[in-house]
């Protein structure tokens, strides 16, 4: 079988040599991990598998999900957390990494695996419940535009009426009562956009993330880039 995934920690599958494979920013986390430079646990989606993406109608072949599956049981195991868990959540962040240093160009998202019930443990786990709302609401915001594409400004309009209804002059000073209003509020927008829910399931949120940065490839910015630096 070929392999699609690549964990990095203290089992680490790759090595700085496989930009073509890794992308710099995988390729440079095994690295670290494989001199013993601390570093948090993950795994890298091959490069290829975008393209097999785009090759595929947008989807992922059920071989590929299951590596991915595989590769995201060893991270559990290795931190000690269960992605979305109520009591000690694992939080994740999908990012993009080509071959080719492309800074900001294409699509970020974290703290991935916050939802009602990851939320609760995130401020059990800090005793700072703004805390772990703010980390939801953000969240909830950058899922929405980049995997949801909903505008930013619909998002920032939430929030500054919400800041402009406590007579808030920055953003801390909202208190988490005001962050869980800001929330349920994002929610609402959500399912107005889309017809649906806020996706509560982690894996769900995972799956749609990665779609998402695959096709940020293929954004304005990332092909201006590309073009510019004759890539």
């Amino acid at each position: 079988m070929k392999k699609y995934v690549y964990s990095f920690g203290t089992k680490t599958d790759g090595d700085g040599k496989m930009k073509d494979i890794l992308g710099g920013k995988g390729a440079g986390l095994a690295e670290m991990c494989k001199a013993e430079i601390p570093c948090p646990p993950g795994f890298t989606i091959s490069t290829e598998v975008c393209n097999i993406y785009f090759e595929n109608k947008n989807t992922v072949p059920q071989e590929i999900e299951d590596q991915m599956a595989s590769a995201l049981t060893r991270l559990e195991k290795e931190t000690g957390k269960k992605l979305g868990d109520a009591k000690d959540p694992l939080l994740l962040s999908v990012r993009s990494g080509a071959k080719f240093s492309m800074p900001g160009m294409m699509n970020t998202i974290l703290n991935l695996g916050m939802n009602d019930q990851s939320v609760v443990g995130i401020a059990a786990k800090t005793g700072n419940e703004r805390f772990a709302y703010d980390c939801y609401r953000r969240f909830i915001q950058m899922f929405g535009e980049v995997a949801l594409e909903i505008h930013m400004e619909k998002f920032n309009h939430i929030f500054d009426a919400q800041k402009a209804k406590r007579k808030a002059k920055l953003d801390t000073d909202l208190n988490a009562e005001d962050l869980k209003v800001v929330v349920a509020e994002y929610k609402k927008l959500v399912q107005k956009e889309t017809g649906k829910a806020f996706p509560q399931d982690p894996i769900v949120q995972l799956k749609m993330s990665r779609d998402a940065v695959f096709r940020s490839w293929w954004n304005d910015k990332a092909i201006y880039y590309r073009k510019m630096e004759k890539i």
